[in-house]
Formats: C-alpha cells, sequence, structure tokens
C-alpha cells in the first residue's frame, strides 16, 4: 500500500455526517486531581457504546462501502476493540462478520466480539501481524476494514479532534494513545485541517513502543515485545504506509511504565468514576507523570474494555 497522507478536512466533516447518531459524542472533563501537573481533561471515548473510539472509524469505512459491496460481510484483524466496532456496525447492518485475532487477546473482548455476533478465528501473533501487512486472510470472504492504515477509518478517529476543539478551542496538547497511528493521525489531521496550534502527542508503553524507537532512528525498527494488560496499544514495529504521516503529524511518543498505567487507571476509577483499559490510560500516565509538561491538555480515554479481574487487582495495589 502506498504511503498515507493528511486526511483532509472535508473528508473527517463527511464521517461526522455518517456516523451521527449511532456514535456517541462522548463528553470532555477535568480529572479530579488536586496537584497535578497540568490541566488536564479526559476524552471519554470509554462512553462509547463498546467501550472504544473504534467505532467511529468502523462506522464510517462500513458505511461508506455501501450496501453492496458488504453483500459478503466484512471482517477484520483486530486484538479485541476494532473487532467489535466492526461487529457492532455488521449486526446494525445485518451482515455476517468475521474477526482475526492473535492467541492472546484478552477474554472480556472476545465476549464482546461474540456478543455482537462476530466469529472469531484465533490465530499466533505473527500470523495476525501478517494479516494486517497482507490486508488479507486466505479463505475469508468479505471487505476487510484495516483497523489503522485505512483513510476512511482514519477519517473516522479524525471526528474526535473535532469535538475536542468544539470543548476547548484553546487546547495545547492531546495525548492519544498510540496502537498504530490511524486514531492519533486522525486526529492531528482533524487539528491540521482546521489551523489549529494544539500538538498531537503519541503515548505507548515501555514494553512495545514502535513508534518511540522509530523517531529515535528516524525509520521504523522492529523491536521486541512483551505482552502486559496494556494489550489494545504497542506492537512489534509500524506498519511502513503510516510512518509518513505519523512522522509528519505526530509530536514526539510519551513512553510510560506498565506500573504508571496500572496507577492511571486506579486513579481514574477512584477520582473520576472512569474504567479504562491499560491502553486508555496510557494518555493519563504520560500526562500525571509530567512528561507533556504543563498547560492545558486533553488526554484521550481510548477504551475501558478491561477484565473485571485485572480490574480488581489493580484497585487492590498490584499490577496484572
Amino acid at each position: 500500500m502506498k504511503a498515507l497522507e493528511a486526511i483532509p478536512l472535508a473528508e473527517i466533516r463527511a464521517a461526522r455526517e455518517r456516523i451521527a447518531g449511532a456514535v456517541v459524542r462522548t463528553p470532555l472533563v477535568r480529572l479530579n486531581v488536586d496537584d497535578a501537573p497540568a490541566e488536564i481533561h479526559l476524552k471519554l471515548e470509554n462512553l462509547q457504546p463498546i467501550g472504544s473510539f473504534k467505532l467511529r472509524g468502523a462506522g464510517n469505512a462500513m458505511v461508506q462501502a455501501g450496501p453492496e459491496a458488504l453483500a459478503n460481510g466484512v471482517y477484520t484483524a483486530s486484538a479485541g476493540n476494532m473487532a467489535q466496532g466492526v461487529a457492532w456496525w455488521a449486526r446494525r447492518m445485518g451482515i455476517a462478520c468475521t474477526v482475526v485475532v492473535p492467541d492472546h487477546a484478552p477474554r472480556a473482548k472476545l465476549d464482546a466480539i461474540e456478543r455482537l455476533g462476530g466469529r472469531i478465528l484465533p490465530v499466533p501473533f505473527e500470523r495476525w501481524w501478517q494479516v494486517l501487512v497482507e490486508r488479507s486472510y486466505p479463505g475469508v470472504e468479505g471487505v476487510f476494514i484495516h483497523p489503522v492504515s485505512d483513510p476512511a477509518v482514519i477519517a473516522g478517529n479524525g471526528t474526535i479532534g473535532l469535538e475536542i476543539l468544539e470543548d476547548l478551542p484553546d487546547v495545547e496538547k492531546i495525548l492519544v494513545p498510540y496502537g498504530g497511528g490511524g486514531l492519533s493521525s486522525g486526529i492531528a489531521s482533524a487539528l491540521h485541517g482546521l489551523g489549529a496550534r494544539a500538538r498531537v502527542v503519541a503515548c505507548e508503553v515501555e514494553t512495545a513502543a514502535p513508534l518511540a524507537a522509530a523517531l529515535r532512528a528516524g525509520a521504523p525498527r522492529p523491536i521486541e515485545y512483551v505482552p502486559s494488560f496494556v494489550d489494545g496499544i504497542g506492537g512489534r514495529g509500524l506498519l511502513e504506509e503510516m510512518w509518513p504521516l505519523v512522522s509528519r503529524l505526530i509530536d514526539g511518543s510519551l513512553v510510560s511504565s506498565v506500573a504508571e498505567i496500572a496507577e492511571a487507571v486506579r486513579l481514574l476509577a477512584t477520582r473520576n468514576r472512569v474504567i479504562a483499559e491499560g491502553a486508555g490510560a496510557a494518555s493519563v500516565a504520560a500526562a500525571l507523570a509530567g512528561r507533556a509538561g504543563s498547560g492545558k491538555i486533553v488526554c484521550v480515554v481510548s477504551g475501558g474494555n478491561l477484565d473485571a479481574s485485572k480490574l480488581r487487582e489493580i484497585l487492590d495495589g498490584r499490577v496484572p
């Protein structure tokens, strides 16, 4: 696939119209921490019907494709949240949905996919990553919805940027959990199109931080991937087609430890009554550590699909 470019503002606005009425316009609220190093706001994408921002991009791609193209159904490759987004829209549209998942995907997300009517195909992580690169899986019919580098998916994600600027026009930094770059580059495209001065900064976990490694090297590099409860972000490298886009639009990567992210999950639950999964709390962990500096900061809480057992451990002060 050729390298991607910033998504035009008109396409992001069109995406907003396509998904209106199905996707929640999520609130922007203050983090209830008095001694935080910055004025931290939370963009609560965990409040979407599937508990994740992925509903936006999946919906825009599928509605834009149209009924004729989707007659044989859809499929995607996802550790959980994009799978739920595609399955949710497939059920709404009355079409079949298949999901190729890595064999370490959390049970809570697999259960949610099945509740939504999705068929699950578990494969080893290496094979799952190959599906993302090749954009297909033999023997599965339907339209493949790429979870990261589909321009229609990125445009849907960009609608978050429109909402943030409407609610907090003088925001200085937007911290975004970084999985493959589709969310951060969508938000950054919206800001770029609107001429906003706010910076978009990626947030990663130290056990899987391919963007930070690529930025240091000046090009994508394979890294060691260590699985953790922070399962919604990170990988062994960057998708090649995403590097030109994220290297232009994203203003650095802030890397937090697994323990810091667990503490951010605990704080969100106890102070704001917000349930965030590990990936969703990565932005808050970076902000609380002072890595993003001071000023008006928005942390995108990208999802809230956390196993109940892991949440109990975190609330007890442990790291899953």
